[in-house]
């Protein structure tokens, strides 16, 4: 009876163990693991590394690699080997495979043997090889061609890569903007609820009337909404950061750098615009494909002049596949073409690549001027975000001290819940204007040097 006892007490502290063990294991499984911390470098790195788009243009220069080695392969001689075996009664193929073979004998003159032969086989293994000699230089051309083609891919994927360093500056600060919402919303969730208590008991105590405190509970309700879609916002900066990194959606990084002003390198607008039309990208890869485009109209200019090519081949003819028992030849000439007349087709080939090369000319033009204007855009942008912190600066300490007024004074009854709640107003949309001229200014600094394309992974608006 002892021992039952004593059995039974070890087997309740055996399951009040497994138990304590098994909650404590799903407690730590539970506790959520924080969010490793990016700086906007490595968000860049992983983007260059990661991003689809990015892939997508290195397999275009990858594609116009291939292009110029094929083209090159034009200038080379031809060499294609054949077997072939084949078996028949046909009087012309009889004959000629038995004089191929070297086995004709007088009995094959025979009217039977010519008209009515017996089934003959041959064994035909042939090498043979050509050779473009000259075609009026357009096969050079072609290759010219390829390689300009081969740089507007480069130019691209610089681009590219540039314009992905731009939208992981802009989602990576767009995560750091929206954060700084969030606690603005949440600061200004507690200082409604204190305007709320406060008019609250002065409706209950009758020194203020029942819209006061209507007022406040409205005012408090739309805090509530700002909180809510400030959430959200932060969540979908998230994952547009994700996006832009090529990286599930549903990752989590904390973004390890301060949202603070910072200055950057002045650059006047005159350096900007020069710097835009010597060093974009897409103006480098238009300028490509504009001279791949005259290439396109001189090998159309070729294709009048003669063309010389070289050619030969050598056989052997056997009656079994093994090699003997029959006969070789071979043959080798050269070949002189000339078109003399083709119906106007290379007439009009060229005239449609003479309009083409004026089309990607008038293109330069209007991208060169689009450049400017778009670096115009981005410089006045920038300057004015950076003058605007300064003065949304100074109006946060003027809007928090009207604010601190205000309230005394509606304490006192010398002012109305209105004043109250539009100097609330202010001293929050102070700070945010502060906040997002920040998130303006590094941004439009960043797009500045998009629009001049000197924007880079070392760019001072990425490295701390």
């Amino acid at each position: 009876m002892r021992l039952s006892r004593l059995a039974a007490l070890w087997v309740s502290i055996l399951i009040i163990l497994v138990l304590a063990v098994s909650c404590t294991s799903t407690l730590f499984a539970q506790t959520p693991q924080a969010a490793p911390a990016l700086t906007i470098a490595e968000a860049v790195k992983i983007a260059l590394e990661k991003n689809p788009q990015r892939k997508a243009a290195l397999a275009d220069t990858k594609v116009a690699s291939a292009d110029v080695r094929e083209a090159r392969s034009s200038l080379l001689p031809r060499i294609a080997f054949s077997q072939t075996a084949t078996r028949g009664n046909d009087p012309v193929y009889v004959f000629g495979s038995r004089l191929r073979q070297q086995r004709f004998t007088a009995a094959d003159f025979a009217l039977n043997a010519l008209n009515t032969p017996t089934p003959f086989g041959n064994f035909a293994t042939r090498f043979g090889g050509s050779w473009i000699l000259f075609d009026s230089f357009a096969s050079w051309r072609a290759v010219n061609r390829a390689q300009r083609a081969q740089d507007a891919s480069v130019h691209q994927l610089a681009r590219t890569e540039q314009e992905l360093v731009f939208r992981i500056v802009e989602s990576y600060y767009g995560i750091l903007l929206a954060k700084k919402h969030l606690e603005l919303s949440e600061q200004a969730l507690k200082t409604t609820q204190a305007i709320l208590d406060r008019s609250k008991d002065r409706f209950d105590s009758g020194v203020a009337v029942e819209s006061d405190y209507l007022s406040a509970q409205v005012r408090m309700a739309a805090r509530k909404q700002e909180l809510i879609r400030t959430q959200n916002d932060l969540a979908l900066a998230r994952a547009q950061l994700n996006t832009a990194m090529g990286v599930p959606t549903q990752n989590e990084f904390e973004p390890d750098e301060a949202f603070a002003e910072k200055v950057f390198p002045i650059t006047s607008l005159e350096e900007a615009e020069k710097s835009a039309v010597e060093m974009r990208p897409d103006l480098k890869r238009i300028r490509s494909e504009e001279t791949a485009q005259q290439q396109s109209v001189s090998i159309a200019k070729s294709s009048f002049g003669p063309r010389l090519n070289a050619f030969a081949d050598w056989e052997a003819d056997n009656p079994t596949f093994l090699a003997g028992g029959g006969g070789n030849n071979w043959l080798a000439g050269i070949e002189l073409q000339f078109d003399l007349f083709e119906g106007g087709a290379k007439k009009a080939q060229l005239s449609r690549e003479r309009a083409m090369q004026d089309k990607v000319t008038s293109v330069r033009e209007m991208a060169t001027a689009a450049v400017r204007l778009e670096v115009r855009r981005a410089y006045y942008d920038a300057d004015a975000a950076r003058q605007q912190i300064e003065v949304t600066r100074a109006a946060i300490a003027e809007a928090q001290e009207s604010l601190r007024i205000n309230q005394n004074r509606y304490d006192s009854g010398l002012s109305t819940i209105s004043d109250l709640l539009a100097a609330e107003e202010a001293a929050r949309r102070s700070q945010t204007d502060y906040w997002e001229a920040i998130y303006r200014y590094r941004t439009g600094y960043a797009n500045l040097e998009l629009a001049s394309g000197t924007l880079n992974p070392q760019s001072p608006v990425v490295m701390p």
